[in-house]
């Protein structure tokens, strides 16, 4: 079976963790340290604070921009559960918008039409690596005072006009699962440009320790002395992990390379092939392709996610709109809200796209295709 999405180590990776369970630091240490200073530098954000998941960066960036119960947050609901649920974790309500035609992400029309003063966040997904119009979305944002936070957990090392995912909203997180673009194996990462964002961020992962002097309310007790002003939990990235996500971080460029080649070889294969759309990408951005979404019409989904894993091909759908999963419905959430991301999800077919594919994996999985849709 060849697989949807997979990590790619090598012995350099290898060695990176060797290096650090030989050491005194197995956590909270200077490879932690080291992996948010590479990821700040690769990102343009002023600070990234790394965590253990990627739900753990959304649960982290939406309790530092302050969100709480009754708190509005705007979303897409083509995205995986998270985006959503996390900050339902925090007491938020949810609203969901619809999603663009072309490229799956949030349409700041949509956005545009539904925002009010009630509205904290208005979170983005940047599907399949290609990243959310944020030129668009940032005056909506500015017009009711809410933060603009990017879920770019498909997307590290991406670029918008040039700007690189990270320095463009004001929250920005990432994943480092495996199928991911690079990983920690687990783990993620919440990226700000804002210092405060930032230390809010931070303290809430780390359990809401403070540990400055200047902001105690009891600066005397001892030099062991550390306060929790605010609620907070550990979602801490250990330096095992950190040293993997360091090492990957040194990779992504060749990963992203590769992936733009199995995109391309896509691109090529599956043109004019009657039956299915391909994905698009907009000229203003540069994306890093975590997934390949190809469109299969007339109903034939189904049809030919069975045919293609009869033919050993791991091919996925991401995702299920949010809000019909159970845990919406029984907020009062209704299929039907969202009709251009519901006929998306009715279409979608992700092939395999990973680094360590292949050309003629890849032609393959092509081959497949035109087999399963008789093209």
């Amino acid at each position: 079976m060849i697989p949807y999405g997979r990590q790619s180590i090598n012995e350099d990776d290898i060695q990176a963790v060797a290096e650090v369970l030989r050491g005194d630091w197995l956590t909270t240490g200077p490879t932690v340290t080291a992996f948010e200073d590479a990821l700040a530098e690769l990102s343009g954000a002023t600070r990234c604070v790394s965590v253990t998941s990627g739900t753990a960066a959304l649960h982290v960036a939406y309790a530092a921009a302050g969100v709480g119960p009754g708190d509005e947050v705007v979303t897409t609901p083509m995205t995986f559960v998270a985006t959503a649920s996390s900050a339902v974790a925090l007491g938020a309500r949810i609203t969901f918008v619809d999603i663009e035609d072309d490229t799956a992400n949030i349409d700041p029309a949509a956005v545009d039409a539904v925002v009010s003063d009630e509205t904290r966040v208005i979170a983005g997904v940047d599907y399949a690596g290609h990243p959310i119009d944020v030129d668009a979305l940032r005056p909506v944002a500015d017009r009711v005072g809410a933060l603009l936070l990017e879920d770019a957990a498909h997307s590290i090392g991406s670029t918008y006009k040039g700007r690189p995912v990270g320095a463009l909203a004001d929250l920005t997180t990432f994943s480092f699962f495996p199928t991911k673009n690079m990983t920690s194996a687990e783990g993620g990462a919440v990226a700000t440009l804002d210092p405060e964002l930032g230390r809010r961020a931070h303290e809430f992962h780390f359990i809401g320790l403070v540990r400055d002097r200047d902001r105690m309310r009891y600066p005397d007790e001892g030099p062991w002395h550390q306060e929790v002003h605010e609620y907070g939990l550990n979602y801490r990235l250990p330096d095992v992990l950190a040293a993997l996500g360091l090492s990957q971080l040194a990779r992504l460029h060749a990963f992203k390379k590769r992936r733009a080649e199995v995109f391309a070889r896509y691109q090529e294969g599956l043109a004019g092939v009657d039956g299915v759309r391909l994905p698009v990408q907009r000229p203003d951005v540069d994306p890093i392709w975590h997934l390949y979404p190809l469109r299969v019409l007339d109903g034939r989904r189904r049809e030919v996610f069975d045919s293609m894993r009869s033919d050993g091909i791991g091919v996925q759908v991401n995702y299920l709109p949010v809000y019909w999963h159970p845990m919406f419905e029984d907020l009062g959430y209704q299929r039907g809200m969202c009709p251009n991301a519901e006929a998306f999800y009715a279409e979608e077919l992700s092939l395999p796209m990973h680094a360590e594919l292949t050309d003629a994996q890849v032609d393959q999985v092509i081959d497949a295709v035109r087999r399963a849709v008789g093209g």
